[in-house]
């Protein structure tokens, strides 16, 4: 069964840092992308980041890029999202999910993050 679960989010100062972890389990995690995607209050999904471990690239959308950092831990089957450089446009429910060729298959159940002072 695959699992995927979140963890690490939190009220944070805006200009502060969050780091937050994805558990993945049952599935070969070198295999496949994995993402974190944002839900803010009232709005659609929004990607923020992926990451193919496999041939050691990532991306990030352009709202994100040059304060979040997305990475992977293979051995520990987790993947991670540090986030600089907090803004209030950041809060949202942040979710990892499981790429494949055909589009996202397992979700986590999310975790909250809410920049505020």
């Amino acid at each position: 069964e695959v699992q995927l679960v979140e963890s690490g989010g939190g009220l944070v100062q805006p200009g502060g840092s969050l780091r937050l972890s994805c558990a993945a389990s049952g599935f070969t995690f070198d295999d496949y992308a994995m993402s974190w995607v944002r839900q803010a209050p009232g709005k659609g999904l929004e990607w923020v980041s992926s990451i193919y471990s496999y041939i050691s690239r990532t991306y990030y959308a352009d709202s994100v890029k040059g304060r979040f950092t997305i990475s992977t831990d293979n051995a520990k089957n987790t993947v991670y999202l540090q986030m600089n450089s907090l803004k209030s446009e950041d809060t949202a429910v942040y979710y990892c999910a499981k790429l494949t060729t055909v589009g996202y298959d397992y979700w986590g159940q999310g975790t909250q993050v809410t920049v505020s002072s």
